[in-house]
C-alpha cells in the first residue's frame, strides 16, 4: 500500500515535490500557515496551521505514515515525539535539530573534521566585542543569528572593528570572512540503506545585496581535483550527519585552492532546481526516493545548465504580472517555472528560470538575455 506522506511547508518547494509525487500516485498532506499556499490546489489534503507549534505539528503528523519537511524552521520537539512513536521522519529530527542552530551546525564541523570557515560562537553582542580587543585580525568577518536567519537576513558583515555595533545582541556564530574565488554547492541523496548519490557540482552567483542565489550554472567551471574535494566533502557531511532525504551542502573555493563547508540545508534547495529538466533524475524525484528507502536515481545531467531565480522588483507589490514571459518562451532551451504566488513583492522568490545549451559560454549569454528579457512586476 502507497504510504501517506506529510509535509511541513507548502511553498515552492512543497509545490515542486508534488510536481514529482504525482508522477507516482503519492498521497500527500501539506501543513503549511498560508491559507493560500502555492501547495494548497495541488496536494491530497492542506491543513493552515503553524509548522513551529507543537501541537499542531504532533497532529499533522499522526494523519501521514511517513513525514518530511521543506523548510527547516519547524517543532523538533513534536517530530522527536512521533520519532519516538514510531512514527518516520526523514530527515530525522536530531539533523534538524542541529542544521537549525548555526552554532550548533558549525561546532558539528568541527567535531568531525569537515572543513569550514574558523569561527567563535558569541552570546550577544559584548561577545563579538571582546573579539574586537584581544582577536582584531579576526576581521573581516560575518555574525550569523543562531536561529532564525533565512535567505540572508540573519546575517551581518563587521568588516572592520568600527563595524562591531552592527552585530546581534543574541546568540550567534563569528565567522572569519573567507576569501573566496567561487560559491559551490553539492546536493547529496541518501537513504535508509547508506546508499549515497551526489548530483555535479555547480557554481552559485549571489545577488549583491540580498544575499541569495541569482543565479547558477552547472557543471562548476573547476578542475577535476577541486569538483572530486568538493564532491567527496558533501558525501563525507550526508555520512557524518546519517541523513536519510536530500542535503545541500554550499561550498566556498578559497584563492588558495581548498574547499570549505559555507553551510548546509536538509531538503530540496535553490541550488538544484535546474535538475528539474537538466538531470536524468530531479532532486524531488531523488528525495523521494531516498525517504521512502527506494533505489538512488541517475544524477548525470543531459548537458550544461543554468538556473535564473525570478524576484518580484523593487518597488512592486500586489497581483503578479510575468513581463516579456512571451520572448521568453520563443527562446529555445529556455525552461521557466512559477511558485503559484498570487502577490509579487519587492524580491520575493516567484519563480525560476532554468537555461541548457551545449556550452557554458552560449549559456552565459542565454542568462543574460533572460535577465534582461523578463521581470515580476504588480499589475
Amino acid at each position: 500500500m502507497t504510504p501517506t506522506i506529510g509535509i511541513l511547508g507548502g511553498g515552492q518547494l512543497g509545490l515542486m515535490l508534488l510536481q514529482a509525487a504525482i508522477d507516482w500516485n503519492l498521497r500527500v498532506h501539506i501543513l503549511d500557515p498560508d491559507a493560500e499556499a502555492p501547495c494548497r490546489h495541488l496536494c491530497t489534503q492542506f491543513t493552515q496551521g503553524s509548522l513551529t507549534d507543537y501541537d499542531t505539528v504532533y497532529q499533522f503528523g499522526q494523519s501521514v505514515d511517513v513525514l518530511t519537511i521543506e523548510i527547516e524552521r519547524v517543532n523538533v520537539e513534536a517530530l522527536e515525539a512521533l520519532e519516538r512513536e514510531g512514527k518516520r521522519v526523514f530527515p530525522q529530527p536530531s539533523v534538524i535539530r542541529t542544521i537549525q542552530d548555526k552554532r550548533l551546525q558549525k561546532q558539528f564541523y568541527r567535531d568531525h573534521n569537515l572543513p569550514t570557515a574558523d569561527f567563535i560562537l558569541t552570546e550577544n553582542r559584548a561577545d563579538v566585542a571582546l573579539v574586537e580587543i584581544y582577536q582584531p585580525d579576526f576581521f573581516p568577518a560575518f555574525h550569523k543569528l543562531g536561529r532564525d536567519g533565512y535567505d540572508g537576513r540573519g546575517v551581518q558583515r563587521i568588516a572592520t572593528v568600527e563595524d562591531v555595533g552592527k552585530a546581534f545582541d543574541a546568540p550567534g556564530v563569528l565567522e572569519k570572512a573567507v576569501d573566496f574565488a567561487k560559491e559551490l554547492a553539492v546536493i547529496v541523496a541518501r537513504n535508509e540503506r547508506g546508499d549515497v548519490h551526489t548530483f555535479p557540482t555547480v557554481e552559485m552567483v549571489f545577488h549583491p545585496e540580498l544575499n541569495l542565489v541569482e543565479y547558477l550554472f552547472a557543471p562548476a567551471e573547476i578542475s577535476d581535483e577541486i569538483n572530486q574535494q568538493a564532491q567527496d566533502i558533501a558525501r563525507r557531511t550526508a555520512d557524518a550527519f546519517g541523513i536519510v532525504g536530500l542535503l545541500a551542502v554550499e561550498l566556498f573555493l578559497d584563492k588558495s585552492g581548498n574547499v570549505l563547508i559555507n553551510e548546509v540545508a536538509p531538503r530540496p534547495h535553490n541550488s538544484g532546481h535546474q535538475s528539474i529538466r537538466a538531470n536524468v533524475t530531479s532532486q524531488f524525484e531523488q528525495h523521494w526516493r531516498a525517504i521512502l528507502n527506494y533505489p538512488l536515481g541517475d544524477t548525470s545531467a543531459y548537458q550544461p545548465a543554468a538556473m535564473i531565480n525570478l524576484l518580484g522588483e523593487d518597488g512592486h507589490t500586489g497581483p503578479a504580472v510575468y513581463e516579456g514571459l512571451e520572448n521568453l518562451l520563443a527562446m529555445p532551451g529556455v525552461f521557466p517555472f512559477f511558485y503559484g504566488k498570487a502577490i509579487t513583492k519587492p524580491f520575493r522568490k516567484m519563480g525560476h528560470v532554468t537555461v541548457m545549451d551545449d556550452s557554458l559560454d552560449a549559456l552565459r549569454e542565454k542568462v543574460a538575455e533572460v535577465k534582461s528579457g523578463i521581470r515580476v512586476v504588480s499589475a
